[in-house]
């Protein structure tokens, strides 16, 4: 069976690169200290630009599970809106208060809605018996309120349509505010005191945890009825939470909400809206603009140390073709070509940089795993940091050793013999 020129040469080159690959891993088992200094730039690199994509990562996921998240399928509508400097909050400040006409309004108009919860809140201490918790957020809310929000009880009930139909005065409450006041004590029935109010707790709220250094468990919900008979100040202004059909109808659904109140508020067709729209993907925009910003420095610098772990790198590579000159007169002379030469080095070179560029990624999940178990801190390495990084730096290895591995190549293999004799 005859073999095929192209097979021949196929088999030829990956024998060429074998061998070449074994000489450049020996000639770098041979230098360990040098080659270790010269990775240091490549390390650095990959280590600043791993840990900062596993720490920016994992605080997207974080933001976007615990902050953005305001329920499945779900966006928020009040006065102010999301405001970003002092002009903005002064003029969304002078906006007509939502109402529950509003909510009302959208409960009977909107199609794309499968649920539609009414929401207001206040801070007060709360008291039982001798006992006192400070700074509790009073949350009056409908019964859709716990559904959209995805809140669930974990002793006795959640609030039902009764208790706002008749203002009742019953409430939810907190874990925090339960470990607190009811150390060892059922609370399910007990009586609380708030401002001038009084509630019977009906249920104990599974616990949320906290959302940067917040607890989301410090709470009391009653009624949002019985909360604007007892608790609504002049400015208050009910905030509204709009659950869609789907996911894929909550553009539909914002645009539907956006009509209805435009068209009952009666504003202008060219005019702005006077009421604020919180989207999921509204607050994960402005928070990638926060983190552009880190992330941009974090490039600067990696590729600071980059350009400086390549240019070491060239270094070295001149040095080792001056180290080697009757090597590589040698192995001219016994019928390499030029491409066998610059193979050689560009292998050694991009071997090099690669090696820099694994411990880098080694030494940047050891970090993120340190800090992970040691501080509340999220973090979660993407495989895509893991694979640019690896990438990255096999490519500086390659650009910067072009110039010795060309260098080398032009060697007069007579000239090369003779510089050593």
């Amino acid at each position: 069976m005859k073999i095929s020129p192209a097979r021949t040469s196929t088999r030829h080159t990956l024998v060429a690169l074998q061998e070449t690959f074994w000489i450049a891993l020996d000639t770098l088992r041979s230098h360990k200290l040098r080659t270790f200094l010269t990775l240091l730039g490549v390390m650095l690199a990959v280590t600043t630009l791993v840990a900062v994509m596993s720490v920016l990562n994992g605080l997207n996921l974080y933001i976007a599970d615990k902050v953005a998240n305001l329920g499945s399928n779900a966006f928020a509508i009040d006065r102010i809106g999301i405001v970003t400097n002092l002009e903005q909050w002064n003029k969304a400040r002078k906006r007509p208060q939502l109402t529950l006409d509003d909510m009302d309004a959208l409960r009977e108009g909107m199609k794309l809605a499968a649920n539609i919860a009414g929401e207001q809140e206040t801070s007060a201490d709360v008291r039982f018996g001798n006992g006192l918790s400070e700074d509790v957020r009073i949350i009056g809310a409908t019964p859709e309120y716990t559904e959209i929000r995805d809140i669930d009880v974990s002793n006795g009930r959640l609030l039902a349509p009764v208790d706002e139909d008749h203002r009742a005065g019953v409430c939810v409450i907190g874990q925090d505010v339960a470990a607190k006041l009811f150390d060892g004590i059922d609370p399910i029935g007990q009586e609380i005191r708030a401002g001038q109010g009084r509630y019977e707790i009906v249920g104990v709220a599974a616990p949320k945890g906290s959302v940067l250094g917040q607890t989301q468990d410090n709470f009391v919900m009653i009624p949002l009825g019985t909360y604007r008979k007892e608790w609504l100040t002049p400015q208050d202004s009910v905030q509204i939470f709009v659950e869609a059909r789907s996911r894929q109808e909550m553009s539909a659904a914002v645009d539907e909400a956006r009509m209805i109140l435009r068209a009952r508020r009666h504003v202008p067709y060219e005019t702005e809206d006077n009421f604020g729209i919180i989207e999921p993907s509204t607050l994960m925009g402005i928070w990638d603009n926060l983190t552009a910003n880190v992330f941009g420095v974090a490039v600067w610098v990696t590729s600071v140390f980059l350009v400086v772990g390549g240019i070491v790198i060239m270094n070295i590579m001149l040095a080792s073709v001056t180290e080697r000159t009757r090597e590589i007169g040698l192995r001219k002379s016994l019928g390499a070509r030029r491409r066998h030469i610059v193979m050689q080095f560009l292998v050694e070179s991009s071997l090099l940089a690669a090696s820099g560029g694994l411990l880098g990624i080694a030494i940047a999940l050891g970090v993120a795993a340190l800090v992970r178990s040691a501080t509340s801190i999220p973090i979660a390495t993407p495989v895509f940091a893991v694979v640019i990084s690896l990438l990255l730096s096999t490519s500086v290895g390659l650009f910067f050793g072009i110039y010795p591995a060309m260098r080398a190549a032009r060697l007069d293999p007579i000239e090369a013999l003779r510089a050593e004799a």
